[in-house]
């Protein structure tokens, strides 16, 4: 009991001396003096109400009782507290116009939403749903209709660990990876209607190839699919949950925002949450756009992933390259390693149009694919072994 009064009488004399804040929980503070003996005999002639009562009143009215929690926030709750607009960008705005906001965005951000496209609106949510229908098959079902032939095929976490069962259920991280056509023999064979996932894949390539070519005209590098598609590669990849987060090397991700709701995405500086407009088509930079850029484009690590897990599934369309394809900056007249010939090196010196100095080495596309799609690298920058 004397214990008690006493913590009683040192807080009472703490809120005297800090009336505006919360309690003080901290040590090392300027208190009263501990209580003297005869200070204890004469709280043992108050009752514990009296003590109580006198406390309250005495306490400022707007003084806070509660105290901060404590609690461990994750690295993607702690670093996504606020939603992020991402940068609009009409297509049908003129040139002079619409590179400066591209360059803005991609050199800022790594992403933007696309407005004024010419993708029907009713399409995506039809395809949604024959997306959904795959989801709904049997597994060993998926594993025959779409079999595995690496980046294409279906996914699951089973095939990591059990090739030979192919009853086991998954814990909703299943993924579909699919090229333009959208179907193989035994798509077809099996009366399985996917016209519809095809087309918005054809519609939505044309797009991600429009923006291919405005963001090399704004950025001033040649487009590698100008004059020859082959260089560069489709591909659709629908997942039916946020845990379905496969990374693959890509030029540029475009996501159809059918309904409202938020993604995440994760840039060089962390994880993110941003939330584009229905109707518009939300445009991610990769890696491999970053190399092209020469480090001037910002990237964002694999695709868009939805905040919320539902029944619902995520499509997005990758452009990407071949597997035998080189990886190298695009950007004109770049310093090649320090073997320019040297009669021109004092005019290039002084130069605007000099050049800049190459900041990533060459390397082979399928060999970088590989490791980061198996590694899963989310910490690190899986380009930093390639920087100069």
């Amino acid at each position: 009991m004397y214990i008690s009064k006493i913590h009683v009488h040192v807080m009472a004399s703490s809120a005297d001396q800090k009336p505006h804040g919360h309690l003080p929980v901290h040590h090392g503070a300027t208190t009263a003096p501990p209580p003297t003996p005869s200070t204890q005999s004469n709280l043992t002639s108050e009752s514990t109400e009296d003590a109580i009562s006198r406390l309250l009143h005495r306490l400022p009215c707007n003084l806070s009782l509660s105290l901060p929690t404590r609690g461990r926030s994750s690295p993607l709750s702690s670093t996504t507290t606020s939603v992020i607009t991402p940068p609009v960008i009409s297509l049908s705005d003129p040139s002079p116009t619409l590179h400066p906001s591209l360059l803005s965005a991609s050199q800022e951000q790594g992403f933007f939403q696309l407005i004024h496209h010419l993708i029907p609106s009713h399409l995506p949510p039809i395809a949604e749903t024959t997306s959904i229908s795959l989801f709904d098959l049997p597994h060993h079902q998926k594993r025959l209709l779409f079999p595995n032939n690496w980046p294409l095929g279906f996914n699951s976490p089973d095939d990591d660990d059990d090739d030979d069962n192919d009853d086991t259920t998954t814990n909703g991280s299943e993924s579909f990876c699919l090229d333009l056509s959208c179907s193989n023999e035994s798509t077809t064979e099996s009366n399985l209607d996917l016209a519809s996932l095809r087309e918005l894949t054809s519609q939505m390539e044309k797009l991600g190839l429009k923006v291919m070519e405005e963001l090399a005209s704004a950025a001033g590098f040649e487009n590698p699919a100008r004059d020859d598609p082959s260089r560069v590669r489709s591909l659709m990849w629908i997942s039916n949950g946020p845990n379905s987060s496969r990374i693959y090397p890509y030029v540029i991700g475009l996501h159809y925002q059918i309904r409202c709701q938020q993604y995440s995405l994760l840039s060089d500086s962390g994880w993110i949450h941003v939330s584009p407009q229905v109707d518009s088509v939300l445009v991610t930079l990769g890696d491999i756009a970053q190399v092209w850029s020469n480090g001037k484009f910002k990237k964002v690590r694999g695709r868009a992933l939805p905040v919320s897990g539902d029944d619902k599934s995520s499509m997005s369309l990758l452009i990407t390259l071949p597997i035998e394809s080189t990886v190298s900056a695009l950007i004109p007249k770049l310093a090649m390693n320090g073997i320019e010939e040297k009669e021109n090196e004092d005019d290039d010196c002084c130069s605007e149009d000099a050049g800049e100095e190459m900041l990533f080495h060459s390397f082979s596309f399928e060999d970088y694919a590989w490791r980061v799609y198996h590694e899963r690298l989310f910490r690190k920058d899986p380009l930093l072994r390639y920087r100069i």
